[in-house]
């Protein structure tokens, strides 16, 4: 597929890795031969997926002569951070509603990502109550900042829209490349599926590419109906813009809800199990809110037999690891 007819920046420093987790595998002793690509290890202040995106979108709005940036996201959100980060590669303001999505969640002085916040310098940080039409909150913000001068450009939450996902296109021709390269067959890919523009962006690019690997989102909110058709129209969007010839069948887009829990970012004991397990095994640090309960699928399908024995399957690691800083008691419960 040709990126070049887009604007991007050059973020990534070469492929992320895809490691085998052999400790892990063994220790579920279901005969399934886990992998891990390693998009946490990204560049980025602490990395992560966002970064693929913000590629396209921050160039984006630089081709469009933005001085200013302006996204959402919940009140611990990754996205944020990271788009705070490369504002100070960028030397572009960055401003940040956040919407507390469970109330009484935002606290200032909090740590993980909210600390971070303020140490990269984000210029202004407003809250907006849980299930506010955050678009519009930042249109607001964004009329404001043009009344003092500013060039503001609006990247949407997660960097999720048409844009961003070609982030995600790009990266399964990265792994194609990897898995011929290394003549490592995978039969699945699993994936956190919040905001859709990660796996939406798996899916086209998995099918652009002919791979013939079946791609799994592992929902951190939604019902699986909404989140399904949110994946699929995303999907068919970023096929349309990279004026692919083949459709998105709507089969492509499988989602798993039941491992959301209470509701978004709220904790549950497969979440906390799957990044103990995740740490204990494979030194590998996974997010209490997206890759924590992405986990927590991949661990009950392995178990449950979902995979064939023998069947080699790929998660993906989308980053996320400050904000278990903000989840200290969680763990010291549990623990």
């Amino acid at each position: 597929m040709n990126f070049t007819k887009f604007p991007r920046r050059a973020y990534l420093q070469g492929a992320t890795p895809i490691e085998p987790m052999e400790n892990l595998s063994k220790a579920l002793g279901k005969g399934v031969n886990l992998f891990v690509k390693r998009d946490d290890l990204l560049p980025g202040a602490s990395g992560g997926n966002k970064t693929r995106k913000l590629e396209f979108c921050l160039a984006d709005g630089l081709e469009q002569g933005a001085d200013t940036i302006i996204t959402c996201g919940a009140v611990q959100s990754n996205h944020c951070r990271l788009t705070a980060s490369w504002c100070c590669k960028e030397n572009l303001e960055c401003h940040l509603v956040l919407e507390e999505r469970v109330k009484g969640s935002y606290k200032p002085e909090a740590s993980g990502n909210n600390f971070l916040f303020d140490l990269l310098g984000v210029k202004s940080v407003s809250v907006a109550p849980g299930g506010s039409d955050m678009m519009a909150e930042m249109r607001k913000k964004a009329d404001e900042l043009k009344a003092q001068g500013k060039k503001p450009y609006i990247v949407p939450g997660g960097a999720s829209n048409a844009i961003g996902a070609l982030g995600y296109v790009a990266c399964a021709e990265e792994i194609m490349n990897q898995l011929n390269t290394e003549h490592l067959n995978i039969d699945h890919i699993v994936v956190p599926s919040g905001s859709a523009g990660t796996h939406a962006g798996m899916v086209v690019g998995m099918i652009g590419t002919n791979a013939n690997i079946s791609v799994s989102g592992v929902n951190v909110s939604r019902p699986k109906d909404v989140q399904e058709g949110i994946v699929f129209k995303l999907a068919e969007e970023t096929a349309l813009k990279l004026g692919m010839k083949m459709s998105i069948p709507r089969e492509a887009v499988v989602c798993y809800d039941q491992y959301v829990g209470p509701g978004y970012s709220l904790p549950t004991d497969s979440m906390v199990e799957a990044v103990r397990l995740f740490a204990k095994h494979e030194a590998i640090l996974l997010d209490p809110v997206y890759s924590g309960k992405a986990a927590a699928g991949l661990l009950d399908l392995v178990r449950s037999g979902h995979f064939p024995r023998g069947a080699n399957v790929l998660f993906l690691h989308t980053g996320g690891s400050p904000a278990l800083y903000a989840y200290l008691p969680t763990f010291r419960k549990e623990g």
